[in-house]
C-alpha cells in the first residue's frame, strides 16, 4: 500500500490505521519506541510536534518504511501549500 502522506493529520491517520491492523494499542505501541499513550495519541491525530527520530522509531516498530521524492505539483496544484 502507498499513500501519499500531506500533512500531520494523514501520517497520524496512517500511523493508527497500520497500528490497529497489527492489532497495537497506544500503550503498546508507545512504549515500543519508548512514548506514553498521550503522546502517541496526539500524534495520529497530528496534533504533536514530535522528534524525527521518534517518527522513525514508530515507522520501525509497525514494520513501515518512507520513500522520499520530489512532488509532482503539475498534477496537483489544488495541494497548495501543503506540508
Amino acid at each position: 500500500m502507498r499513500t501519499k502522506i500531506t500533512s500531520p493529520e494523514s501520517l497520524g491517520h496512517i500511523f493508527r490505521s497500520i497500528r490497529k491492523k497489527k492489532g497495537l494499542s497506544q500503550t503498546e505501541a508507545g512504549r515500543s519506541v519508548g512514548i506514553d499513550q498521550p503522546t502517541l495519541s496526539k500524534i495520529e491525530r497530528g496534533e504533536s510536534n514530535v522528534r524525527i527520530d521518534t517518527l522513525f522509531r514508530l515507522m520501525a516498530a509497525l514494520d513501515m518504511e518512507m520513500i522520499v521524492r520530489p512532488r509532482d505539483r503539475s498534477s496537483n496544484k489544488s495541494e497548495g501549500g501543503h506540508w
